[in-house]
């Protein structure tokens, strides 16, 4: 942890006497509001005066109205507003030195001394350039008598902090930047009604999607809809791509599918240099093959609509470090950027970031597109070579003999089947044959098992749900059957998808190797619930989609308060007793309080949410937005709450509650349910695979050791595998909870946002990484 003084000083006092300005800058991206409001809000609860710079850098040069004074309510209602409120521009004259002279007369007049940018590697490249060369700037404005001598004192050195805010994903070091979540929500939108009338009239369909030079978008996209080709910059087709292109769509007709979808990455290129667009795909396809074809170029409706969950918490999350970073700075700390990676708040070196983007370009221009691919960080690898490995069926000639079942386990949520698809394609990769168990334990116990090959999980990536069916049960009183089962079908190894009931059922099933020699086979389960509640792994499967569905309702139920004023609106989440939906949502959709099991609240508590609503009342913003975790207390019900709220809020405000029940378990899969999922599903297949080769003696598979039962999960920054058994130390079986949460570190940010007076620990603000060390 860094030993910075200002994290002994009290949060609330950091900013007292400074200023912060904060713009917009380059294109716009979903998300950037989320980042505006954060660094607002935590710039004054610093203490500090927060300015918002309008019109991005040319705002800066032009100054005047262009740069005012934010305030809490000023940037009330925007976190699901996609773009940019305070407008961002391009601007020509800051590129110039005498642009740049005024925008630091513009910032010392006003005493501002730290800026936070958001934007692309050319913004935050801009913004690094105006900090170096601050001090001459300022000699030149005291010369030409436009500052004075006390003024240039007081503003010394400039901060800059960056927060990545680009659809394309494309700047290195960070693995997401703000946006581009919501970029590929509203490519998957048009992918899943672009296949239904594809189906239809058995076509093919070209979708060219944005990007610039870097293929993010493109590649996400054809993993999350299992599209047969794609088309990105940093790794050119083979010379031969045009015979190779007519043979997949020919082989994919020949098995049944009736579409092909094509993506295109705006940017793509043959090995010498020349565009592949989506006319050019077009041409090739109806020439050579016939194939009633069609394109797509999706255009800046990726750029538009509302911001997804994900990108909210990330510029909330973002907004937070970035005013941390900037009153922490000292006059030798390098400018920065702040992201995320993994669920871990970084700060990089801004230059160290911009140099490696550069170096991106430079492999692509050269041909190094193996080293390009690299450079474009782990994620972006790993992606590729999953879409690599499962884009089209190549089985080796030899059959391992191994035969592996896949279960799903609990109630349904999104992704299960994206998971599914994957681990059945990636067994078939590797030689296995993959077997299908329908409703859970209870099929494994009644035989409802059968084989499941290649086509039969075709499309099965865009669905919600459980295909295979699935159900709660356990295995402990089925056991035997279970057993008799295992051997009947010959099962070398097993598949687990689904909630807690997945991990306390692979539990069940380790402890029964004591008695069932037919158990000692390779396990693996992959966490799949909305409820976000499985040791072992940050996120689960489904909880993306169930958090975008529950933000969804809370933008029309706050919309409804905003038009009625003085209401106050209670809903309630799922989650068992596991509190992350309620917190997240709660972030994600700017709610006045969230109750949860894992925080315990009394009736003070209550009281103290009441007088906090009562207050905010008297100020514009006359609404309010409570959630509640189902379990979160069993006394202090949603009933009971509702009702406290009704009768305390008499004569100021009114009460209305929602239950959200079932509807956070449906819908189609996010992006990141999809790709998580289909990562997570060939990942332990792959395991699995190794485990085998470990455990094959004597011309038979027998694993009992500790590790050849895991959970595979997402830990920080990687996804590993972790023994059952070894997990149970941080598990409170009871309430069906990991002991150790790591989401709960961030919800003070939550109540600071909505204006509680809380102390934030700052003692887990990010060290200063270096990008260009780690390994890529």
């Amino acid at each position: 942890m860094s030993t910075n003084p200002h994290l002994t000083m009290d949060p609330k006092m950091m900013g007292l006497g400074r200023s912060i300005a904060v713009l917009t800058s380059g294109g716009d991206a979903q998300g950037m509001n989320a980042a505006v409001r954060a660094t607002v809000r935590v710039g004054l609860y610093t203490g500090a005066q927060v300015y918002f710079v309008h019109e991005g850098y040319q705002g800066l040069v032009d100054g005047g109205d262009n740069i005012r004074l934010a305030t809490w309510e000023s940037v009330s209602m925007m976190l699901q507003l996609g773009g940019t409120v305070i407008g961002s521009a391009r601007s020509k004259d800051f590129m110039t030195r005498e642009g740049r002279m005024k925008a630091a007369q513009n910032l010392v007049k006003l005493g501002i001394t730290n800026l936070c940018v958001i934007g692309g590697d050319g913004s935050l490249t801009g913004a690094n350039d105006f900090r170096t060369e601050w001090t001459g700037l300022l000699l030149d404005l005291v010369k030409a008598g436009n500052i004075t001598d006390t003024e240039a004192k007081k503003s010394t050195h400039l901060n800059i902090v960056g927060m990545v805010g680009s659809i394309d994903n494309d700047f290195c070091g960070t693995d997401m930047t703000i946006g581009t979540d919501s970029a590929l929500h509203r490519i998957m939108e048009v992918v899943d009604s672009i296949t239904t009338t594809a189906q239809s009239h058995q076509r093919t369909f070209i979708l060219e999607v944005m990007g610039r030079h870097c293929g993010y978008l493109a590649l996400v996209t054809a993993l999350a809809c299992g599209a047969d080709w794609v088309f990105i910059p940093e790794m050119p087709p083979a010379d031969d791509w045009e015979d190779h292109l007519c043979r997949r769509l020919m082989d994919q007709r020949g098995r049944g599918s009736r579409l092909n979808v094509i993506i295109v990455a705006e940017g793509a290129v043959s090995s010498d240099g020349s565009p592949i667009t989506s006319d050019l795909i077009k041409k090739l396809v109806t020439d050579r093959l016939g194939f009633d074809t069609r394109t797509t170029v999706l255009g800046h409706v990726q750029r538009g609509g509302t911001p997804s969950a994900f990108d909210r918490v990330l510029g909330s999350r973002m907004g937070v470090e970035a005013v941390m970073a900037l009153l922490e700075a000292t006059p030798e700390t390098p400018a920065c950027v702040v992201s995320l990676s993994g669920n871990q708040a970084v700060r990089l070196p801004l230059m160290e970031c911009v140099q490696l983007t550069k170096d991106v370009t430079a492999a692509m221009a050269e041909g190094r597109y193996e080293d390009a691919i690299k450079l474009r960080g782990k994620s972006f690898e790993n992606n590729w070579n999953t879409y690599k490995l499962l884009a089209h069926i190549n089985p080796p000639d030899v059959k391992s003999n191994i035969n592996v079942a896949i279960v799903n386990v609990g109630a349904p949520c999104a992704g299960m089947n994206a998971a599914v698809r994957a681990a059945v394609r990636m067994g078939i990769i590797q030689g296995h044959n993959m077997l299908a168990v329908h409703d859970g334990f209870d099929g494994l116990a009644d035989g409802q098992i059968e084989p499941i090959n290649w086509t039969s999980v075709s499309g099965w990536i865009g669905k919600g749900g459980s295909m295979l069916g699935t159900k709660r049960s356990l295995p402990s009183k089925i056991m035997e059957k279970i057993s008799q089962n295992i051997a009947k079908f010959n099962i070398h190894a097993l598949v687990i998808i689904g909630g807690f009931e997945a991990y306390m059922g692979g539990l069940e099933l380790v402890q029964a190797r004591e008695n069932f020699e037919e158990m000692c086979i390779p396990m693996v389960v992959i966490p799949a619930t909305v409820s976000n509640n499985v040791p072992g792994s940050d996120f689960s499967i489904g909880a993306d989609t169930a958090l975008n569905a529950i933000t969804l309702t809370c933008d029309r139920i706050k919309q409804s308060a905003a038009g009625t004023k003085r209401r106050v609106f209670l809903v309630e989440t799922a989650g068992g007793y596991c509190g992350y939906l309620a917190t997240m949502a709660g972030l994600a959709a700017g709610a006045d309080a969230a109750y949860i099991f894992e925080e315990k609240f009394n009736i003070k508590d209550l009281e103290m949410n009441v007088d906090h609503l009562v207050q905010k009342m008297k100020t514009t913003v006359k609404r309010g937005l409570v959630l509640r975790n189902e379990n979160s207390n069993a006394n202090y019900t949603t009933d009971f709450i509702f009702n406290l709220y009704s009768e305390e809020g008499k004569g100021i405000f009114d009460c209305r509650k929602n239950v959200l029940g079932h509807m956070q378990q449906g819908g189609t899969p996010t992006p990141f349910d999809r790709n998580f999922g289909t990562k997570m599903g060939a990942k332990s297949v792959l395991w699995l695979t190794e485990k085998l080769k470990i455990c094959y003696r004597h011309g038979r598979i027998f694993a009992n050791t500790p590790d050849s039962a895991c959970v595979l999960g997402m830990k920080k920054r990687s996804l590993t595998f972790q023994p059952l058994t070894a997990l149970k130390e941080d598990t409170d079986f009871e309430h069906r909870i990991p002991k150790t949460q790591w989401w709960l570190k961030i919800r003070p940010i939550m109540k600071i946002l909505a204006h509680y007076d809380i102390k934030l620990d700052t003692s887990e603000h990010a060290d200063m990484e270096h990008v260009l060390k780690k390994s890529y």
